[in-house]
This record gives structure tokens, C-alpha cells and sequence, in this order.
């Protein structure tokens, strides 16, 4: 069992950089995958970033590539989403997640889910 909490977000302007965490209990949490999903306001909630177990192999959205960097922190259970160059339609509620496969895209398969952080990016 993994439970997740997310911090970090807020209001900035565009060009800025902020630094999402992702806090998790549970003392497996290097064996765990993380991922990094948003969802803005009407819309579904897209993938953003992976992070396998190892804290070497990434995966990226196109929209983020080379913007966003997600790192891990296993001996301080915490994952993070290093955010730069931020855009107005980088705008989203931003939640982390958790699971036993690596990389994967698709949110439904992760099975451990933070309460999301609020990123505004006003223009």
C-alpha cells in the first residue's frame, strides 16, 4: 500500500519555473513506477511524465518534452516534477501516481493516486 500526497503547486506567469513533490508512505516505494498526470478543467486527465523504479529511465508527453524533468528521491520516499519554461496551457490540477509497471501511459494503470496540486499559469 502506497499512499501519495503532492505539493508544490500555485500561481505563476508564464516563463516561470516551479517544483512539484510527491511524498509517499509505504516502505516499498523504490519498487514502485511514478508518474506525473494532469487534467485542466473540462478536459481528461493526460499523461504527463514516468519515472521507473530505477530513477533512470523517463518518459515524457511531447507537450512537456525538454520543459519537464521527473526525478526521485527513493531514501526520502519522494518523487518530483521540475517544471520550467511553464505555458498557460500547462494549467491543470497535476497528481502523481504509483504503480508496479514502469512507463506506462496509461492511468489507469497505476493503482496508487495523490489528492492532485493546483498549477496556474496565468499569461
Amino acid at each position: 500500500q502506497v499512499q501519495l500526497v503532492e505539493s508544490g503547486g500555485g500561481l505563476v506567469q508564464a516563463g516561470d519555473s516551479l517544483i512539484l513533490s510527491c511524498a509517499a508512505s509505504g516502505r516499498t516505494f523504490n519498487r514502485y513506477a511514478m508518474a506525473w498526470f494532469r487534467q485542466a478543467p473540462g478536459k481528461e486527465r493526460d499523461f504527463v511524465a514516468a519515472l521507473h523504479w530505477n530513477g533512470r529511465s523517463t518518459k515524457y508527453a511531447d507537450s512537456v518534452k525538454g520543459r519537464f524533468t521527473v526525478s526521485r528521491d527513493n531514501a526520502g520516499n519522494t518523487a518530483y516534477l521540475q517544471m520550467d519554461r511553464l505555458k498557460p496551457e500547462d494549467t491543470a490540477v497535476y497528481y502523481c501516481a504509483s504503480g508496479s509497471v514502469p512507463l506506462m501511459v496509461q492511468d489507469t494503470l497505476y493503482n496508487y493516486w495523490g489528492q492532485g496540486t493546483q498549477v496556474t499559469v496565468s499569461s
